[in-house]
């Protein structure tokens, strides 16, 4: 699935259980940090999710996720709004939480 491949990619995690026979519309993501929980959801309707990615340089961020098949839709003060290949929107926002370094991941 798309969705998936992009979002594996644009927050480093990995798959963790592919869909089930019984139930094909969901991939699970291994858990993020803070033990976020992602799975990704094939649905009929327009997609429905608000999603902040912070970050330390928002341009740097911002360009690797277009490599990965975002597209910027708008500037909104000083962070982007941007749009995941399959329509789901999300903002890439400067860093606010106070232990970002020590938590953020370093992509290659």
């Amino acid at each position: 699935m798309r969705a998936t491949a992009f979002w594996t990619r644009a927050l480093g995690l990995a798959v963790r259980n592919p869909p089930s026979a019984t139930d094909p519309n969901y991939y699970s993501l291994e858990r993020g940090p803070g033990g976020m929980h992602v799975e990704v959801q094939r649905v009929s309707h327009e997609s429905r999710v608000h999603l902040d990615i912070e970050t330390d340089d928002i341009e740097a961020e911002v360009l690797r996720l277009e490599g990965l098949g975002a597209r910027r839709v708008a500037l909104v003060c000083d962070w982007w709004v941007m749009e995941a290949p399959t329509g789901q929107r999300f903002c890439v926002v400067k860093a606010q939480t106070t232990d970002f370094a020590a938590k953020a991941t370093t992509w290659p």
